[in-house]
């Protein structure tokens, strides 16, 4: 194994030039820039004080520096995975307490080394599991709960936090003619300048530009105390190094957290990841090396205090949009951000809260996807119901619940799918020795004597009886007059036991009827079980052919009934001829 497939930052610094260094720090800096109100604002939706999100945006950025494959990707604390860390924690610990912190660091360890097991067992593969309409529902369902807690603070309201929707709804419904209409004048400006920056100069930072102006301005007329709610003092300085505290205990709590944190912010990665990958043709993203480095970021984070954290799309596209050639761009960020906590955390005491809510609000909005439920309308009812009832579970009954109800119906649907495959009768294309579906095609040309049924999917145990009562219910419609089924496999790589007695089944079944079997485009793989089973003696290798044609032209000819004329050996040099 090569060094450089570890430590892929070996493979680029070899090639790095000094053109590179300009866009490099400046992508950096507009993303540390970037990274400073949002990390301060993400701490907040983990429940976790504004420091720790400032932690999180120091430390794994700095370590994916070395360990990531993907150049442009920028690595932090993320809206998503913090609303899971919040909303995961609060039944073990009260939210901002002491307990709460040492439960968002250890959990960050956990999450980590789930991820980098994960990379070195090469099992990139899990986030499969998660299809596209649960996450698209997830994510959608998420950014309403992350939106709607933010409320109370936008509007100057007492609003607990809560995962459910409809609870959150009631509590504003309570608090409404408790509006603080300063608070509420900050928030909903702050709001305004963020989309009409968005809007018409997306290349401004708007989250600075509304941190800054709220400050100056909360300070200029000493806001809070007119009651207007501010962040107040963060520690300054670095974190210190100290180990998380990991034991039985915790990992028993954090254990299933950690786990469904692990995938999600893989998934949320290497889908990022991905993207950057398509705009640039210079360098290949390694899904097992991502994971990699995702778990050496969390878990070197956490004995710096650092929580869960991942890649950011929005802040991958301003690092691409401003020019970062390599991941030393992280690096860059991690410094402005190492700059801050050591000398410009007061300037944060007269932050508003309400600014941080704005922020939040605005940045759930763009977690909203409206693009996939609409495309799915057209093409996929079953995915849309899918999408749907993933995005409800988690607005009305959890963020847990929500991904989970999501697997646990994909898998269900996937499994009702492969039991009830598509199974197509073909008929001769005039003229041609082209076979096609007689459903879909007009004009065929079928014989009463001959049924060809093709399988347009795997022969396993789960759809094993449905495929022998199709074959016997085509079979019966075309009456006495059936003398050849022609079995097309073309689309079978392998056959398990209950495939193989199926086949039987059927080829007895219709045996003892004097119906002949031919089985065409049979694989490699295919053959050798047939072969291996037995089952081959039954159905007979001069009653396998390359194609339907073939096996049409060997009946024509009333070659099929005769005894078998060569050996496996000899069969496999003629189709290989």
């Amino acid at each position: 194994m090569k060094l450089s497939s570890v430590l892929p930052f070996l493979d680029w610094g070899k090639s790095y030039q000094k053109s590179w260094f300009k866009n490099d720090i400046l992508a950096g800096l507009t993303v540390g820039v970037m990274l400073i109100p949002q990390g301060i604002a993400y701490a907040m939706i983990a429940g976790l004080p504004p420091i720790y999100g400032l932690y999180t945006a120091l430390i794994p950025p700095a370590v994916y520096t070395l360990f990531g494959t993907s150049r442009q990707m920028s690595i932090g604390p993320a809206a998503m995975d913090s609303l899971i860390v919040g909303a995961g924690l609060s039944t073990l610990a009260v939210i901002g307490s002491e307990h709460f912190v040492v439960f968002a660091i250890a959990l960050a360890f956990f999450v980590g080394a789930f991820q980098l097991l994960f990379g070195l067992f090469r099992m990139g593969f899990v986030v499969n599991f998660l299809s596209r309409p649960v996450i698209s529902g997830f994510t959608s369902g998420s950014a309403v709960i992350i939106a709607s807690n933010q409320i109370g603070n936008l509007l100057g309201l007492d609003m607990k936090r809560n995962n459910h929707v409809q609870d959150l709804f009631f509590d504003f419904i309570h608090a409404v003619t408790d509006i603080h209409w300063i608070t509420a004048f900050v928030g909903i400006f702050s709001m305004l300048i963020l989309i009409l920056t968005k809007k018409y100069t997306p290349k401004l930072p708007g989250a600075l530009i509304v941190v800054v102006l709220g400050t100056l301005i909360t300070f200029a007329f000493q806001l809070n105390n007119l009651g207007v709610q501010v962040i107040g003092n963060i520690p300054q300085g670095l974190p210190g190094f100290k180990i998380p505290q990991i034991n039985q205990t915790n990992f028993t709590e954090l254990g299933s957290l950690g786990l469904t944190l692990a995938l999600i912010g893989f998934m949320e990665a290497i889908s990022v990841a991905k993207t950057m990958e398509t705009r640039h043709n210079n360098y290949k993203v390694k899904p097992n090396q991502e994971l990699a480095a995702l778990g050496f970021a969390n878990m070197i984070g956490s004995f710096f205090q650092s929580y869960p954290a991942t890649a950011g799309m929005a802040r991958t596209a301003v690092n691409d949009e401003a020019g970062a050639k390599t991941p030393l761009a992280g690096l860059f960020a991690s410094i402005l951000i190492g700059l801050t906590l050591l000398f410009l955390t007061p300037i944060f005491y007269y932050l508003p809260i309400a600014v941080l809510a704005s922020i939040i609000i605005v940045a759930a909005y763009g977690l909203l996807d409206f693009k996939l439920p609409n495309k799915l309308l057209v093409f996929s009812r079953r995915d849309l119901i899918l999408l749907t009832i993933t995005l409800l579970t988690t607005i009305f009954f959890g963020i847990k619940e929500g991904i989970l109800a999501g697997i646990v119906i994909s898998l269900g649907m996937l499994i009702f799918k492969s039991t009830k495959p598509h199974i197509a009768v073909l008929g001769r294309v005039p003229n041609t020795n082209f076979y096609r579906n007689i459903d879909r095609f007009n004009g065929l040309e079928v014989n009463d004597d001959i049924l060809i049924v093709r399988l347009d999917a795997q022969l396993y145990f789960v759809n094993t009886t449905f495929f022998k009562d199709k074959v016997q219910a085509f079979a019966e419609e075309k009456g006495d007059k059936l003398k050849l089924i022609v079995l097309v496999f073309e689309s079978i790589n392998d056959l398990d036991g209950s495939a193989i007695y199926a086949l039987e089944e059927i080829h007895d079944y219709f045996s003892r009827k004097g119906i002949i079997i031919a089985l065409t485009g049979i694989k490699g793989p295919v053959r050798d079980t047939l072969a291996k089973s037995g089952l081959m003696k039954k159905i007979r290798y001069d009653h396998c052919f390359m194609n339907v044609q073939e096996a049409l032209d060997s009946y024509s000819k009333n070659t099929l009934s005769k005894p078998l004329q060569y050996s496996y050996q000899e069969f496999i040099k003629q189709i290989n001829r």
